[in-house]
């Protein structure tokens, strides 16, 4: 348990820095995410994993592995995954000799709805973030982010112990 008693409270620079990040975070997450749903039919995660997936030379994943890849519980991508394979976009099977491992797999089906989802999702990426900001800011942006990230893994391998990275 932590001791709050010297808790370092954010001054207001810091407290609207934060309001103003968290808010913006959250905000174009949700737009990424209607626009998929409206001109794609899929939710922005279920575009994440097809993403991973795809990336692969077998067009498949370890369920643990491709849930640290998406940031996601395991227990969350089970069920993207078992409503993605309704749809035909991936198939699910056992690993041999492993009763509590299973892979996950692109179908051609997936990757056709991927194709066809990736162009309007790049442009809006592009639109939305990339044409907001300067080349500057984007540049400082992109090392804010590693900075984070590097951050993130550090006290969340530090505290937790948890993940492949740590």
């Amino acid at each position: 348990m932590t001791d709050h008693s010297e808790t370092r409270w954010l001054d207001d620079c810091e407290q609207q820095i934060w309001r103003t990040f968290m808010s913006a975070s959250i905000e174009l997450q949700a737009h990424l995410d209607r626009q998929l749903r409206v001109d794609a039919g899929m939710p922005v995660a279920y575009y994440e994993i097809l993403v991973m997936l795809s990336e692969t030379p077998e067009r498949a994943l370890r369920m643990s592995r491709l849930a640290e890849l998406c940031n996601s519980s395991r227990s969350r991508l089970s069920h993207a995954v078992a409503a993605m394979e309704k749809s035909g976009w991936v198939s699910r099977c056992a690993i041999e000799g492993d009763r509590r491992g299973a892979v996950a797999r692109l179908t051609d089906a997936g990757y056709e709805a991927l194709r066809q989802a990736a162009p309007g999702h790049v442009t809006e990426v592009r639109e939305t973030l990339f044409e907001a900001l300067t080349e500057e800011q984007l540049r400082a942006l992109g090392e804010i982010a590693a900075a984070l990230k590097a951050r993130l893994k550090e006290r969340g391998c530090s505290r937790y112990g948890r993940g492949e990275n740590c």
